[in-house]
């Protein structure tokens, strides 16, 4: 027998113990520390093993397709894009296929256990999906990465304040090149809007929903190339106007920002073909993480990026709040973020977090309490208060609010045909 060809990036006693001389679906479960995980439709085959305190998924692949694989994903690792991390290739010269080894990723769940354990028919939460998928395919555009088959199949997703954060988790067709071409763009927009509506529409027959739902899903999907162009140009535009309104450049910058994107270089120079002194603005943008950066700057906390929006803001009122309270003293900056998050972050997210039954993290359980409690606050025209909304979030969260994703963040190996007792049943109509 030819031994195998063994490439582990992370060498632990437990994964160069594993069977790698033997075909994947021949591993014993009594001898391999195998686990049983929900695993949407797949060209190959995929199991996940538990080995020295990590959870690693496995999927067996011709050789030739496996390496391009895991080189893409390589690649994606070392620019920093939101993909799956590659742990490792292991080639079998005598079975004629490999195996990729990839980090699971903790705290994410594929699309249909996530609509199915949403509230039916909430355009809103399918709107937050929807961006996320945009948002990646715009990013790995953005470095040149064609994705090749981009599906909600082939994306995880993971909450991050009140947006829904994607990744790649197929990159079997990628390619990477310098940069992309208009029709590439355009050729990957189509699989996606065409992969969306087949898989939203097959998801709402296998949920048993009423087929009037399928006009609907097939609109949104055609509506994605449109989300995704407004966001592509906001990056990619080049403004014209006069030198004198150099004002503009600060509502480019501010609307980059906002949209998360941080700001690396900004240029004006002469446009061509045009007189009296007008001037083109190029913008080069880096990582969508502005308000994480700015907020770890501040505090040192590590979050997500839309984790930081919802938390500056907090922080911001806080530093509003004892202003008006202690109108005779100055409060320094640093000493206003010590008392929030002393006095208002850390309790905070304790209770927040066992209001929501210690579900997901306890920072993004804080969000969710601050998005409820806004909510209630403006159907009522006055502040409910921290008790009530602490109340909601353990209740039932409105239904159109994020806060209403906790009941997807349970535990990642619970498949979507179980029950889960802390989640009422979804009713029949979608």
């Amino acid at each position: 027998m030819t031994a195998p060809d063994l490439r582990l990036r992370a060498p632990t006693p437990g994964l160069l113990a594993l069977p790698w001389d033997r075909p994947l679906g021949e591993w014993d479960p009594a001898a391999v520390p195998l686990r049983e995980l929900p695993v949407g439709p797949s060209r190959h085959l995929v199991r996940f093993v538990e080995v020295d305190g990590t959870l690693w998924a496995l999927k067996e692949l011709p050789p030739r397709i496996a390496t391009r694989e895991f080189d893409v994903l390589r690649h994606l690792e070392s620019a920093g894009l939101p993909a799956v991390r590659p742990a490792g290739l292991v080639t079998q010269p005598g079975e004629d296929c490999s195996i990729l080894l990839t980090r699971y990723l903790t705290g994410s769940w594929q699309y249909r256990r996530l609509i199915a354990r949403l509230p039916p028919n909430r355009p809103a939460q399918r709107a937050r999906l929807f961006d996320a998928m945009v948002g990646l395919l715009v990013e790995l555009h953005r470095h040149g990465v064609y994705w090749g088959d981009c599906s909600l199949a082939n994306t995880l997703f993971s909450r991050d304040g009140q947006l829904f954060a994607a990744r790649l988790v197929d990159a079997e067709t990628s390619e990477v090149h310098p940069s992309l071409s208009d029709g590439q763009r355009a050729q990957d927009l189509e699989i996606l809007e065409e992969n969306v509506a087949s898989g939203m529409t097959d998801l709402a027959a296998s949920l048993g929903r009423p087929p009037e739902i399928e006009e609907q899903l097939i609109e949104e999907a055609t509506g994605l190339p449109a989300r995704y162009e407004v966001l592509w140009n906001v990056l990619h535009g080049q403004a014209q106007f006069a030198f004198g309104d150099r004002y503009r450049v600060e509502s480019t910058v501010r609307e980059l920002n906002d949209l998360g994107y941080v700001v690396d270089e900004v240029s004006l120079a002469p446009a061509e073909d045009t007189e009296g002194g007008v001037v083109r603005l190029r913008v080069a943008v880096g990582e969508r993480n502005h308000h994480a950066r700015y907020l770890r700057e501040l505090t040192g906390l590590e979050v997500g990026e839309g984790q930081a929006r919802i938390l500056l803001g907090d922080l911001r009122a806080h530093q509003r709040a004892i202003a008006r309270e202690h109108p005779e003293r100055r409060i320094t900056e640093e000493q206003a973020i010590a008392s929030w998050r002393h006095d208002v972050l850390a309790p905070g997210m304790r209770r927040a977090h066992a209001a929501v039954r210690h579900v997901g993290t306890p920072v993004q359980a804080y969000c969710d309490l601050l998005e409820v409690r806004w909510l209630l606050s403006e159907a009522e025209g006055a502040d409910v208060g921290t008790a009530r909304a602490l109340a909601t979030l353990a209740e039932r969260a409105p239904a159109d609010s994020a806060a209403r994703s906790v009941v997807v963040d349970t535990a990642s190996d619970i498949p979507v045909v179980e029950a889960d007792p802390a989640v009422p049943p979804v009713p029949p109509e979608w």
